[in-house]
């Protein structure tokens, strides 16, 4: 046996001398500078030596019968010392490489699990023995070889044939310490996935909740549909838009900051019940909570309110932690770093958001009163204030300032003043007050619904009041939206409408305490090389 030397095309790409980047030897100190640079030029004259002998480092495909784990599964339970004629053909990546005399013992992982590889002198012959040993960790290979436990019981597979099916020339960071910068690990999270078992973890879990969340859905008989990413007109939330400018149409365009208007658009359309999970944008701060595109699921059904989106969203979310960890009990941190176990399946609470407030100040508040009565509520607890706020966005941040922070199990916040909630139908039993809800699970808001607002007239006058505050320097206010006001004049049955982050979604179920642990990809500030 020999490393796969199938035919392969001359590169044009020579492999040139390489720049000076900070990396890990798989037991070793850190390298960095010259270090790097002599293991990286290293790789690469291995490589240079592998295409002289005609062997392709880079070939375009491998065939394998099973993965890892579908091994694991079969023949996991084998007793120690057994050696069977299963054979099998899996690939992976190689993560540990340990020769001792004739024999090479090799741990190759691919997405699903690991294995070892036990390579035998006597079985693969010493031209194929002397290649597979100069192997380095990083390298790609595919095998081919038959099932076997050791003597110590570990399951292996071992090799009558090995290809090499990508070179790694960069050296993988060390093993023991793993990637312990979180701004290289965010940055380079394709090193991330390979050494941090949690990171692969985390997004799993994400997959798991996303793939649940349209199962429940498709149950309940949501239709998925997709809607534009760039609008005309930034609506549906109060955020900071990005701009951008269509060429060929030589206007200004958003990236989406929600994807509500055109979803109830379609409810307009006789669609009835319609979801969708998609990127939003909004050109806000960045924290361990927010992230400026992020991805919403949300969904709208005809002929119900508020009360029954919210019982959706529970059942959402508790259905997912099912389907994604197994269970409905999780460990939630509060705002100090406490861990509390909580059972998501028991009842979530209900409050209303002024209640919460005169719970923690001692202090009645209502959109009814003035201003000054609630600014100098403000003042006594330490929230400051823009001149432009009216009396419903100073109760919101009062709350924001004085209750959120102890909403560490789940509950529905309820009784939004009309000022913030442009797009929410008035409360049937109080009229400065709306019938929407915000989620607030381990203090951090997970979802946002409502009875939607479906009168044109007064969505026209929740408009202009929005256009006022924008002009009076509230830069995240909305504008009027001519075309859905056309769009509810057609007539907009009653409706409840819910939009959750699905990231936060995938925190809480993970265990992570930072949005950039569950996207791939966050937002950083450009590296320079």
């Amino acid at each position: 046996m020999t490393i796969d030397s199938s035919p392969r095309t001359p590169s044009k790409y020579g492999s040139s001398l390489v720049s000076d980047v900070t990396s890990e030897t798989d037991d070793g100190p850190e390298l960095t500078g010259s270090g790097l640079l002599a293991e990286k030029n290293r790789r690469l004259g291995r490589l240079d030596d592998l295409r002289a002998r005609g062997i392709e480092p880079y070939p375009y495909r491998f065939d394998r019968t099973h993965t890892l784990r579908e091994v694991r599964a079969e023949w996991g339970n084998l007793e120690a010392g057994t050696e069977t004629e299963n054979r099998v053909e899996v690939a992976g990546r190689v993560m540990l490489l340990r020769e001792q005399g004739k024999l090479i013992f090799a741990t190759v992982r691919d997405r699903s699990d690991e294995i070892q590889l036990f390579i035998s002198k006597a079985v693969v012959g010493d031209e194929a023995f002397a290649d597979i040993s100069t192997l380095d960790l990083g390298d790609w290979v595919g095998v081919s070889g038959t099932v076997m436990t050791t003597r110590k019981g570990e399951l292996s597979v071992k090799v009558a044939n090995l290809s090499l099916l990508s070179k790694a020339v960069r050296p993988l960071p060390n093993k023991w310490k793993g990637l312990t910068d979180t701004d290289t690990r965010f940055r380079q999270r394709y090193t991330d996935l390979i050494v941090n078992e949690e990171a692969r973890r985390a997004f799993e879990v994400r997959h798991a909740v996303i793939s649940s969340f349209r199962r429940t859905l498709a149950g309940k008989d949501f239709i998925e549909v997709e809607t534009p990413v760039l609008h005309v007109e930034a609506g549906g939330a109060h955020a900071r838009p990005f701009v951008t400018h269509h060429n060929s149409l030589d206007m200004q365009l958003y990236l989406r900051i929600a994807l509500e208007l055109h979803l109830k658009r379609l409810i307009v359309g006789g669609m009835e019940r319609v979801y969708e999970i998609g990127r939003v944008f909004r050109n806000e701060g960045i924290s361990t909570r927010h992230n400026p595109e992020f991805t919403m699921m949300e969904l709208y059904q005809a002929f119900g309110d508020y009360s029954e989106v919210m019982a959706i969203a529970e059942e959402l979310i508790v259905q997912a932690a099912r389907d994604a960890i197994g269970t409905t009990v999780v460990d939630i941190a509060d705002t100090e770093g406490n861990l509390h176990t909580v059972d998501l399946a028991e009842p979530w609470r209900r409050a209303r958001m002024i209640d919460l407030v005169e719970e923690k100040t001692g202090v009645a508040v209502h959109p009814s009163q003035s201003v000054e009565q609630l600014r100098k509520v403000a003042e006594d607890n330490g929230v400051r204030y823009d001149k432009h706020w009216g009396p419903g966005k100073l109760i919101e941040e009062i709350f924001e300032a004085t209750a959120e922070s102890s909403l560490v199990r789940p509950t529905f916040v309820t009784g939004h003043p009309v000022e913030i909630s442009p797009l929410a139908r008035t409360d049937r039993n109080d009229p400065f007050l709306t019938e929407r809800f915000e989620l607030f699970v381990g203090a951090r808001e997970l979802a946002n619904g409502y009875s939607e607002l479906n009168d044109p007239v007064e969505q026209r006058a929740r408009f202009m009041e929005e256009q006022a505050a924008k002009e009076a320097g509230d830069a995240a206010r909305g504008t009027v939206d001519e075309d859905y006001l056309r769009a509810l004049e057609f007539g907009l049955p009653p409706t409840g409408g819910l939009g959750i982050g699905m990231d936060r979604v995938a925190m809480l179920l993970a265990g992570v305490h930072s949005i950039k642990e569950v996207i791939l990809f966050p937002t950083l500030r450009p590296e320079v090389f």
